[in-house]
C-alpha cells in the first residue's frame, strides 16, 4: 500500500487493542483512540478530520442489539442513528471496507454517549430505534464528515450480545488511552467480587470478536489498496 493510500483513510477506535489490530493491517494510517469516552471520541474525529483525510471510518468492537447477532458478527451498517438522525454511510467505503450482500450485516447502527449494561436496556434500545448494534464512536466519526465534507463509514465486530448484561466494573475500568484502570477495575471486584465470572466471559468474547476481525480482514483488507475513492 503506497503512503497517499494509507493516508486516505482514517480511523477512530475506542480501545488500544482496536487500534493495535488495525495497524497489522494499514500501518501509517492515523488512527485516534477515544478511550470509549464522548469527550475522547469527539477530539479523536476533530484530529482525524485535521489530519486531512478524505475517508472516516470507525472501527472496533460493538454491542449487540439485534438478537440474532452473536460475538464476532461483522457489522457494516448503512446508517448511524445519533439522536433519532439518520447519518447515511457512503456506499463505496462500505464496498472498500468490504460490505457485500450475505458477508455482513447491514441496517441501521446506533450511536451511544454512554456504555449500555444491561439486557434490557439493550433490549429497548432495539425495539424503540430498530437498530442492531450500539457503539460510542460512530456518531461523532458521521458528525465530523458531514459537518467537513468527509465520507465516513463503520466497521465493527459484535462483541456482547443483546441477551448479555454487562458487570459494572466494564463501565468504569477503561483510561482515556483505551487501556485499563487497573486501580477502579480492582475496587470494583472487591467491593461486589461475583463481577469475576462475567468480566471473564466478557474477555472471552472479546477475543472471540477480535478474532473474527482479524479473519475478516486478512481477506477483504486488500479491497482498500486496490480501490482507492
Amino acid at each position: 500500500m503506497t503512503s497517499r493510500e494509507q493516508q486516505d483513510i482514517g480511523f477512530l477506535v475506542g480501545l488500544r487493542a482496536e487500534a493495535d489490530l488495525l495497524r497489522q493491517f494499514w500501518p501509517g494510517a492515523p488512527v485516534a483512540i477515544s478511550g470509549a469516552t464522548s469527550k475522547g471520541a469527539e477530539r479523536g474525529a476533530g484530529r482525524l478530520v485535521a489530519c486531512g483525510v478524505k475517508n472516516l471510518v470507525s472501527f472496533g468492537l460493538a454491542a449487540g442489539l439485534d438478537p440474532a447477532l452473536a460475538p464476532g458478527a461483522i457489522v457494516i451498517p448503512d446508517v448511524v442513528m445519533v439522536d433519532q438522525t439518520l447519518f447515511a454511510c457512503d456506499p463505496a467505503l462500505r464496498r472498500r471496507l468490504g460490505a457485500s450482500p450475505g458477508n455482513v450485516t447491514a441496517g441501521a447502527l446506533l450511536h451511544s454517549d454512554s456504555v449500555v449494561l444491561e439486557a434490557d436496556r439493550k433490549q429497548a434500545l432495539a425495539h424503540e430505534t430498530g437498530c442492531c448494534a450500539l457503539d460510542m464512536e460512530s456518531g461523532f466519526v458521521a458528525q465530523a464528515a458531514r459537518k467537513n465534507g468527509r465520507s465516513f463509514a463503520v466497521l465493527r465486530v459484535i462483541c456482547d450480545p443483546a441477551s448479555r448484561s454487562l458487570p459494572p466494573a466494564a463501565g468504569i475500568a477503561l483510561s482515556p488511552d483505551g487501556g485499563v484502570k487497573t486501580g477502579p477495575l480492582l475496587r470494583s471486584l472487591l467491593h461486589a467480587p461475583g463481577q469475576v465470572g462475567s468480566l471473564i466471559s466478557l474477555g472471552l468474547d472479546a477475543f472471540k470478536a477480535r478474532r473474527a476481525m482479524h479473519r475478516f480482514l486478512d481477506v477483504y483488507c486488500s479491497g482498500l489498496s486496490s480501490d482507492p475513492a
